[in-house]
């Protein structure tokens, strides 16, 4: 017979504890989803109960006002909360807007649904979907993308038909050129409310938001550190943000400038990428690289700056505040008329 020690008996009780947390974490879930597809195939059925009543000539051109004011009233009766006169009709919406219930998806809750249905573009709403899906975005995170325009700021870096795939697939990183943005939303961090701020400041601001921040800058992105030291020849130098991205497989550099990039500004992190390239990257690392985000920049001066630059190097800018939905679509239409034209 073996008989175990005490630091053994602890391990192995340890491990019960493990797979019973482990157990009902995952029958929680389960039982959460469940119940979300329950609820979620019912209003669907709901839906389509109303617009077929509607399309048999039913009350047909008073459905906006007395039908559904009508079904809350006695659903409410009946069943109690959930079955205002806005619910019913988003009940109703969620059946036109899917009207094949197999395009339902089972991992979103309608919660998510009542999100989404407020988006009349329906390749924007595809999009949204497939993120939701694909990174297990929770309903505030849905809205945290949505208020900062995440589609149209993709779509702006994209042709034609990239955004016809990004709205079928998601955002799909395959290249350093997927994780960068323009511009980034910093909304969170509250700076705008100071008469005056600093590099620091805004540095200071996103580290202590990191969860909205790593929200913000895509999937793959793991924190690494700030003011990375480099000694370079007895001199030292500072890469303010530096992440891993699990994906590309590769460090990933960014500066913060309060103000216009300039050219000095590029050719810094150039420096660093080649420090990078030869001093921290490890068997299986590809590539690094760097991102400057400055409020603003000069475009021209950004293209002769970067040019023949070997290194994964980009510039973008960042914004304090949520984007102006119009502008955003303007650009779009704007690129994409470019990208047609050549």
């Amino acid at each position: 017979m073996v008989i175990q020690t005490s630091e053994e008996k602890n391990k192995d009780y340890e491990q019960l504890i493990n797979n019973i947390s482990l157990t009902l974490q995952q029958g929680r879930e389960d039982a959460v989803a469940s119940i979300n597809r329950s609820i979620v195939l019912t209003y669907w059925n709901i839906g389509k109960f109303i617009v077929e009543y509607e399309q048999s000539g039913y009350q047909k051109a008073t459905y906006g006002s007395e039908t559904l004011s009508k079904l809350s009233t006695d659903l409410s009766l009946k069943f109690g909360k959930g079955f205002s006169r806005s619910n019913i009709n988003r009940m109703r919406s969620l059946y036109l807007t899917y009207p094949i219930c197999a395009t339902l998806s089972h991992k979103l809750s309608w919660s998510h649904y009542v999100e989404l249905l407020k988006i009349e573009n329906e390749q924007e709403r595809s999009f949204y979907l497939q993120e939701c899906e694909n990174e297990r975005w929770g309903v505030r995170e849905l809205k945290r993308q949505m208020n900062s325009m995440l589609f149209h700021r993709l779509s702006l870096s994209k042709s034609k038909q990239e955004v016809l795939s990004l709205s079928k697939e998601g955002q799909i990183i395959e290249k350093a050129e997927d994780v960068v943005k323009d511009p980034y939303i910093f909304e969170f961090v509250g700076l705008p409310e100071l008469p005056v701020y600093t590099e620091g400041d805004l540095e200071e601001a996103l580290i202590n938001n990191l969860s909205q921040f790593l929200l913000e800058l895509g999937k793959g992105f793991t924190y690494v550190g700030r003011q990375q030291r480099i000694n370079i020849g007895g001199r030292i130098y500072k890469v303010d943000l530096v992440f891993y991205h699990r994906i590309l497989k590769c460090f990933v550099l960014i500066d913060l400038k309060k103000g216009e990039v300039q050219h000095e500004d590029i050719g810094q992190m150039n420096l660093y990428l080649n420090y990078y390239r030869e001093e921290m990257n490890t068997e299986g690392d590809n590539e690094p690289i760097g991102i400057v985000l400055g409020a603003y920049q000069d475009k021209l001066m950004v293209q002769y700056a970067t040019q023949n630059i070997s290194n994964q190097l980009f510039v973008s800018r960042y914004q304090l505040y949520l984007p102006n939905k119009e502008q955003l679509e303007n650009e779009i239409r704007r690129f994409v008329n470019e990208s047609n034209n050549h």
